[in-house]
């Protein structure tokens, strides 16, 4: 035979095992697809209905979520002295003018800076929890960089006193794999968009496995948080067309990109404008 069709043939079936073995890595959990469905029957407001008056994930923004009768998203860390809290970045300088890092502050101090120059605070995971008190769904995301495990604990603890429908979500896959193992009733959704269209600084492997979400084997999500900016992306599209999971867009900011979504994405994660009512 000559080699020429032998070294094609060979090419052919390691084309092959990788595609099989991409499929499998990157296969989410489609088993409880319905349970997904309380979430898509009402916009889900993005950090809360926040305005100038009322700063993003603060317990302001989420009163106004719930009297407009919004599902929330919302992030949670920890503080120095392990209290979990509700605050979307690393740094608190853009929301409070102070350049530290949130893991590096007790709650104490925290509670002392004013949010986007409003009387609001930084709240408690628990306070937040109590002020919504199960009046509308929750996606509560595990915000985390390495060190996963405390937060998904202490995150996970808080929940399990809560009455009112929720699920978790993390760009961390191994937090989910602690939700699968830990607690396996709770929904559970693997955040992800493209890192290398974002010219992410991490290395080329860590954005090859996190963008194409391989460690979907491991995590089982039950459904797929994107941002809607990459929804034509392979991963995206096996996980949505091949296997039939259920998606999140985020984060959706006018009503022309909430319509072009809504072909593609199940729940409806916006901000910065209000969205028409559903049909």
């Amino acid at each position: 035979m000559n080699g020429w069709i032998v070294a094609l043939i060979v090419l052919g079936a390691l084309v092959l095992e990788f595609v099989f073995l991409y499929l499998i890595a990157i296969k989410p959990d489609t088993s409880r697809k319905k349970r997904m469905d309380e979430f898509a029957k009402r916009y889900v407001a993005h950090r809360g209905l926040f305005d100038a008056e009322s700063p993003e994930n603060t317990l302001a923004a989420f009163r106004k979520a719930v009297r407009a009768g919004y599902g929330i998203e919302l992030d949670v860390q920890l503080t120095r002295d392990k209290q979990a809290v509700v605050f979307h970045d690393y740094n608190l300088k853009r929301m409070t003018g102070v350049d530290k890092k949130l893991s590096d502050c007790d709650y104490a101090e925290l509670s002392s800076y004013p949010v986007g120059g409003t009387k609001e605070r930084i709240p408690l995971f628990s306070d937040v929890l109590h002020e919504i008190g199960g009046a509308v769904p929750l996606i509560v995301e595990i915000k985390v960089e390495d060190d996963y495990y405390e937060t998904t604990k202490a995150a996970a603890d808080l929940l399990d006193g809560y009455e009112g429908l929720y699920c978790v979500e993390s760009f961390h896959p191994f937090a989910l794999v602690w939700y699968r193992k830990n607690r396996p009733d709770v929904l559970r959704g693997q955040l992800a968009t493209d890192l290398f269209s974002e010219k992410s600084k991490q290395s080329f492997g860590r954005k090859f496995v996190l963008t194409h979400m391989l460690l979907n084997l491991s995590a089982k999500p039950d459904f797929i948080a994107y941002d809607h900016r990459y929804a034509g992306n392979l991963p995206f599209s096996v996980c949505r067309n091949l296997y039939g999971a259920k998606t999140a867009a985020w984060t959706v900011q006018d009503e022309e990109t909430l319509e072009k979504c809504r072909k593609k994405f199940d729940v409806m994660i916006f901000d910065s404008f209000v969205p028409s009512e559903k049909d």
